[in-house]
């Protein structure tokens, strides 16, 4: 099997020939990615005040953050801080073809290995940007039309963009939210169904009736959507932080829904802690629980969370060692 045919075996659960490997550094690695090309016309504006860091992003948000500290910041001032913006608002040319063109270069010279698509975000995550978090969780209540009517434009967006990442072809697409704290769903699961199930059902069913893998990131605990991110469409969770479910769990209830794992060993709980006997065992047994419908990845930032590359390599080499092995999984 190719890499590519591995991974959408590990997506799918359909009988691969062993985990999924996507790791950085030249090391095993059964993934590609793919993101936009530039826009004409636009460059992001970039000014400090004393320690402070100010840029803008493509939807006309300002950001800050201190110098030589955080790598994104926060939002400084949303682009919607007033909802009489709504009307005249701009979306980012973001489906524009052009702008896929150099990722179909890209995937038209590797068809080794499995092809991904990113978006950045699904509504949840843009909008919370466009109204600035704390403000954003209130709309929810108070301005519902008004956050239907964005939410609306975005999905469109969305939408747009899944079918330029199938036209230049991507196997799978990739999108961050973050929906959880440590212990619960940022919202109520009702609130959730109500409102954002059925744009997460009609932009999965975009990328799944174009022949598209859906892989969604979040962190903190999400176990009471998992079921209903199941029935959308989404084909695995990527969980940097699997250990909040305990394993066990996680792995039967990914199992029932038929979704795979695309998960470091657990970067909170486990790999901080340099404990090489603790990351190894913690990593033989995410092979074993999740067996074919898993995919081993690295973090990107681990000076970020305070882990050394070593610390890093003990689970590498567990996967690698599993990856490596001559049997099916």
């Amino acid at each position: 099997m190719t890499p590519r045919e591995i991974i959408r075996r590990n997506l799918t659960r359909t009988s691969p020939a062993r985990i999924g490997m996507n790791f950085s550094g030249g090391r095993m690695n059964d993934m590609t990615g793919a993101g936009l090309g530039p826009v004409d016309g636009w460059e992001p504006r970039r000014w400090t005040e004393g320690n402070v860091e100010f840029y803008t992003d493509e939807w006309g948000n300002v950001w800050h953050r201190l110098v030589g500290m955080s790598r994104g910041g926060e939002i400084h001032t949303p682009a919607l801080d007033d909802w009489s913006k709504l009307s005249a608002y701009r979306m980012p040319d973001l489906a524009n073809p052009k702008r896929f063109e150099p990722a179909r270069a890209h995937f038209a010279c590797d068809a080794e290995h499995y092809r991904v698509g990113f978006l950045p975000g699904f509504p949840f995550a843009i909008c919370r940007y466009l109204r600035k978090m704390e403000v954003y969780f209130q709309d929810l209540v108070w301005e519902r039309d008004n956050v239907d009517r964005l939410h609306a434009r975005v999905t469109d967006l969305l939408e747009a963009m899944i079918i330029q990442w199938a036209d230049v072809g991507a196997d799978g697409i990739m999108f961050c939210e973050d929906w959880g704290v440590q212990n619960r769903l940022l919202i109520s699961p009702r609130m959730w169904r109500q409102v954002f199930r059925p744009l997460f059902a009609r932009l999965c069913s975009a990328a799944r009736e174009r022949g598209m893998d859906v892989i969604m990131h979040s962190c903190g605990f999400v176990w009471d959507i998992l079921d209903d991110l199941a029935d959308c469409g989404v084909n695995a969770m990527q969980f940097d932080q699997p250990s909040i479910y305990g394993l066990d769990k996680l792995a039967q209830r990914l199992r029932a829904n038929g979704m795979a794992l695309h998960a470091p060993v657990d970067i909170q709980q486990v790999l901080p802690t340099g404990d090489r006997e603790r990351i190894e065992r913690e990593a033989q047994e995410m092979v074993e629980l999740f067996g074919g419908a898993f995919i081993a990845k690295d973090y990107p930032d681990l000076h970020g969370i305070g882990v050394q590359p070593e610390w890093d390599g003990w689970a590498y080499d567990v996967f690698a060692a599993a990856a490596t092995a001559a049997h099916p999984v």
